[in-house]
C-alpha cells in the first residue's frame, strides 16, 4: 500500500499527544487514530495500549512485626515475581536488631502474592538486612543479599578487618536459592569483597543487575575512618562462584544503583547528604571502577534510596530502544515524598518524562520490568506504615521516545 511520510508522521504525532493525556486521564486511547496505510512504528504499541496502574499492599507495620522496611524486587526466568524487605520485629531502627529478611512471591503479575517466606532468621542478638535481590539469567540462579550483624554491631560502631569469623564487623552474606525460591543456602563473602580498613558496609538494598556480558554486580556502601561514605560494585564473572570488589567511589556517596547503558557503559546513581541531588558516575570496565561522580540537577532528591532500570534490557544495542531509562526516587529537596518515575530516552543525558506515583509520604523504592513488558515497583509509602507494590505500563507513563536511527 502507499503511504504519504508526511502524513504519517503527523497522525502519529495527534496518537502520541492524545496518548500522553490518556495516560494524564486514565483512559484508553484508540489505535484507530492512526492513518489508514500507514507503516507501524515500534512505539505505537505503547502509545496506544490503554493506560493502566494497580497498586496492592504487601506489608503493613504493627501486623506480624512492628515494622517492615527496606523493599527489594526481581524477577525470576519462568516469569514470577520476587520481594523481599526486612522484618523488623521489635522497633523500626536500622541494625543492630532483631531484623529479620522475608519474601513473598507472584505468578500473575503482582497481582496476588504467596504468604511470606522467611530467607534468613537468626537468633541470640543477630540480625540480618538490606536486602538486594538479584537473579542469573543464565542459570536462573537467585541471590539475596544483606547485611549480617552480630550483637550490638551496625553500620556506625562496625569495626575494621575482614575475617570471616569476626563477632565486631559488618558481614556481607546473601542466601541463594536453584529452585525458585523453595529452599535456600547462605554465604559469607566478606573476605572477598571487603577490605580491612573498610569499617561498616552494606548491599545497596533493591535490586542488583547482570550485564549483557553475563558479569553480576551488587553494589555496596561502606564508610571509612574519617567518616566518609564510598560506594564500589562486587562483581561476578563465573555466575556468583567469586565475588570481587571493584575500585571505589566516593567519598559523598551512599546507597547507588547501576544500570548498563546501551553502548555497555555502566552508569552509577547515588544517594548523598552533600547535596539535594543524585551523584552519577560512568565506567567503562563494566564496573570495576567509575569516573569522578558529579551531580544530577535534574534529579532532585531528599538524600534517599532510589531505582535505576533499563526500559527493555532485551533491546539491540543499536536500537533507540536500549537507551530508554527509567528512575524512580522521591522527587523533593525537603521531604521524602512525591515518589516519582522518570523516563529517559538518551541514556540518562535527560529525563523528559514524569509522573508520580506516590504525591504523599514515601521513601525507598525498586523497580523491574515484568514478563509481559509492564513494569513492577515496590516501594514503601505512608511514613513506613505500608509497602505497596504497583504494576503499571507505558502508556501510563506516557513514554513518547524516539525510535528512528539513534545519534552517532
Amino acid at each position: 500500500m502507499v503511504w504519504n511520510a508526511a502524513r504519517c508522521a503527523g497522525s502519529r504525532a495527534r496518537v502520541r499527544r492524545r496518548a500522553r493525556l490518556a495516560a494524564r486521564l486514565a483512559v484508553p486511547v484508540s489505535a484507530g487514530l492512526i492513518a489508514a496505510g500507514c507503516p507501524k512504528s515500534p512505539v505505537e504499541p505503547a502509545a496506544t495500549a490503554p493506560p493502566f496502574i494497580e497498586r496492592v499492599d504487601l506489608a503493613v507495620s504493627g501486623q506480624g512485626a512492628h515494622t517492615w522496611r527496606i523493599p527489594a524486587l526481581e524477577v525470576l526466568k519462568d516469569g514470577t515475581i520476587i520481594a523481599a524487605y526486612d522484618r523488623r520485629n521489635d522497633s523500626s531502627r536500622d541494625l543492630p536488631g532483631d531484623i529479620d529478611v522475608v519474601a513473598r512471591f507472584s505468578s500473575d503479575q503482582g497481582r496476588t502474592w504467596s504468604a511470606p517466606r522467611v530467607i534468613a532468621d537468626h537468633s541470640g542478638g543477630i540480625g540480618v538486612g538490606d536486602p538486594s535481590l538479584l537473579v542469573d539469567r543464565r542459570t536462573g540462579r537467585i541471590f539475596v543479599f544483606y547485611a549480617y550483624a552480630p550483637p550490638g554491631i551496625g553500620f556506625g560502631s562496625a569495626g575494621a578487618g575482614n575475617a570471616d569469623s569476626s563477632r565486631t564487623i559488618l558481614h556481607t552474606d546473601y542466601s541463594y536459592s536453584d529452585d525458585g525460591g523453595l529452599t535456600w543456602r547462605s554465604r559469607r563473602i566478606t573476605s572477598a569483597i571487603k577490605r580491612p580498613e573498610w569499617l561498616g558496609i552494606f548491599a545497596s538494598s533493591g535490586t542488583g543487575i547482570q550485564l549483557r556480558s553475563g558479569r553480576l554486580l551488587q553494589q555496596y556502601a561502606f564508610r571509612m575512618a574519617d567518616g566518609s561514605i564510598w560506594a564500589v560494585s562486587a562483581y561476578s564473572d563465573d555466575h556468583g562462584e567469586t565475588w570481587h570488589a571493584g575500585t571505589p567511589v566516593g567519598p559523598l556517596m551512599d546507597e547507588n544503583k547501576t544500570v548498563e547503558l546501551s553502548a555497555g557503559r555502566v552508569l552509577l546513581n547515588s544517594r548523598t547528604a552533600s547535596t539535594r541531588a543524585r551523584l552519577v558516575a560512568l565506567s567503562t570496565d563494566g564496573g570495576s571502577s567509575y569516573g569522578p561522580p558529579v551531580p544530577d540537577g535534574r534529579l532532585i532528591d531528599p538524600t534517599n534510596n532510589a531505582a535505576l532500570l533499563r526500559y527493555d534490557a532485551a533491546a539491540p544495542r543499536d536500537s533507540p530502544r536500549s537507551r530508554w531509562l527509567l528512575f524512580s526516587n522521591t522527587a523533593s529537596t525537603t521531604a521524602r515524598e512525591r515518589l516519582t518515575v522518570r523516563v529517559s530516552c538518551d541514556d540518562g543525558a535527560t529525563w523528559a518524562w514524569a509522573r508520580v506515583i506516590e504525591p504523599g509520604a514515601a521513601a525507598y523504592s525498586t523497580m523491574v520490568r515484568l514478563s509481559d513488558g509492564t513494569f513492577g515497583i515496590l516501594y514503601e509509602r505512608d511514613d513506613y506504615r505500608y509497602i505497596t507494590f504497583a504494576r503499571f505500563n507505558a502508556a501510563w507513563l506516557g513514554i513518547d521516545c524516539p525510535t528512528g536511527s539513534p545519534p552517532s
